[in-house]
């Protein structure tokens, strides 16, 4: 797969915006791990190899442990997360799958006993964020860098 443009570079402006809100939601106060876990359920549903292959990276580099990340695509079924972090990836979901699922009320209510207003905003730009990620990098075919052997 060849890469179709350098769309930094392409549109400096544009994605320096998209740059700044990567920035203000990584700072927002949401834990690491769950923005990890955010953008990396987000990006499976999605199938985008590159963020996949960059946030699983990022999650072990911050210390998140391999069963979560591979049990991720099966967290409903899996003891491995909090009540915070599940009601996360029902919204994480639900937000990424829009079209079809449209946003029921359900996953929205079970946000309230976890997550401030303040912080549900966040969760949402953060969700925001990383599928407009997912989009530019599977519009402009943009690779997860090779295997290195270890």
């Amino acid at each position: 797969m060849t890469q179709r443009l350098d769309y930094a570079k392409a549109a400096p402006r544009t994605m320096a915006a998209l740059f700044a809100l990567e920035r203000a939601v990584t700072a927002s106060g949401l834990e690491h791990s769950l923005i990890e876990l955010v953008k990396t359920r987000a990006s499976q549903i999605n199938g985008c190899a590159f963020c996949i292959d960059m946030h699983t990276r990022d999650a072990r580099r911050a210390g998140e442990s391999e069963a979560r990340l591979y049990l991720l695509s099966a967290w409903r079924e899996a003891p491995h997360y909090t009540p915070r972090e599940r009601a996360a990836l029902a919204w994480t979901e639900t937000l990424t799958r829009i079209a079809t699922d449209g946003a029921p009320d359900a996953v929205y209510l079970a946000l309230n006993p976890h997550f401030t207003d303040a912080e549900k905003v966040d969760l949402t730009l953060l969700i925001c964020t990383i599928n407009s990620w997912n989009r530019i990098a599977i519009g402009f075919a943009v690779a997860p860098p090779p295997e290195t052997a270890s």
